[in-house]
């Protein structure tokens, strides 16, 4: 479906200064009408977009520092019953095992690892497997640091969150990182669901292995159709957010999919990437 909308919004959260920017797009998508919206976005009505035009106007955005948003019709936060998140470098800011690896003085290794399976130019199964075999050895106490000293919500996180809470929204965190670390957030942010990875601690060390099924691209796919299953819902009900390669599958399968500060392959693939935006400027499309 060719979108019939172009939506602006500024990191600043004011797109004032780009006045002459936004009526220069209007005049080239032919734009019927121009509406300021009341979170400070713009919505570009009816406009006509060929390919070149389309990838000039998102060049332009990403140098001036706007989140666009080409929309095929109008949704409303009402239209969605979940909202599905990746963990690390989505939710939080942090990748938890690059961190929990800075404790073994291995995180150089471990993030070249990461990187390149975000990036999808690695399994991540066995890109997992390699990381945390790098951490055999290391006191477990070392996940309490990262998670006391080192995680922190990625810009936005609350207000998002709080206000598909409150419009009745549930939530499901999927990750390919850590129960260790989803259990504890999900506790402290009231969320419905969670799916991760298991790290195998012996003695109060961890061995270098994951328990059970690891959770990668196609799994973080099965878990959001079985949490829509037992809601009763169709995927195209869910809103996706996530940053690498292996959020892609359960990112396609959504009705609203959001890549967040998100690598190209993700950025090129997502229904809106926020590059600028903290995770609540999702909310500001709807």
């Amino acid at each position: 479906m060719k979108p019939s909308n172009l939506v602006l919004q500024s990191a600043t959260g004011s797109l004032i200064m780009q006045q002459g920017l936004i009526q220069e797009f209007a005049l080239a998508l032919n734009a019927k009408i121009t509406e300021q919206m009341a979170n400070g976005c713009i919505r570009l009505h009816q406009i006509s977009l060929s390919d070149d035009l389309r990838e000039s106007i998102e060049h332009r955005c990403f140098q001036a520092k706007i989140d666009l948003f080409w929309e095929s019709q109008q949704r409303q936060l009402s239209d969605f019953k979940l909202v599905a998140m990746d963990m690390d470098s989505t939710l939080i800011t942090i990748e938890c095992i690059d961190e929990i690896a800075d404790m073994q003085g291995l995180k150089p290794q471990v993030s070249e690892i990461t990187e390149a399976a975000m990036r999808g130019e690695l399994d991540f199964q066995e890109s997992l497997q390699r990381r945390v075999a790098l951490l055999k050895g290391l006191d477990a106490n070392a996940l309490d640091r990262v998670f006391e000293e080192r995680l922190r919500l990625s810009p936005g996180a609350e207000i998002m969150l709080q206000n598909v809470q409150r419009a009745g929204l549930k939530t499901l965190l999927v990750s390919g990182g850590f129960t260790f670390f989803t259990k504890r957030l999900q506790q402290a942010l009231q969320l419905d669901y969670t799916h991760a990875n298991e790290l195998e601690i012996i003695d109060g060390k961890l061995t270098g292995k994951v328990i059970g099924t690891i959770v990668d691209a196609e799994e973080k796919k099965r878990t959001v159709e079985r949490v829509c299953s037992e809601l009763g819902i169709s995927p195209s009900q869910a809103i996706v957010m996530g940053d690498g390669a292996n959020d892609l599958k359960m990112m396609s399968i959504a009705g609203l999919s959001v890549a967040f500060r998100a690598k190209p392959v993700v950025r090129k693939q997502a229904s809106l990437a926020l590059n600028f935006n903290g995770l609540h400027g999702a909310l500001n499309y709807l």
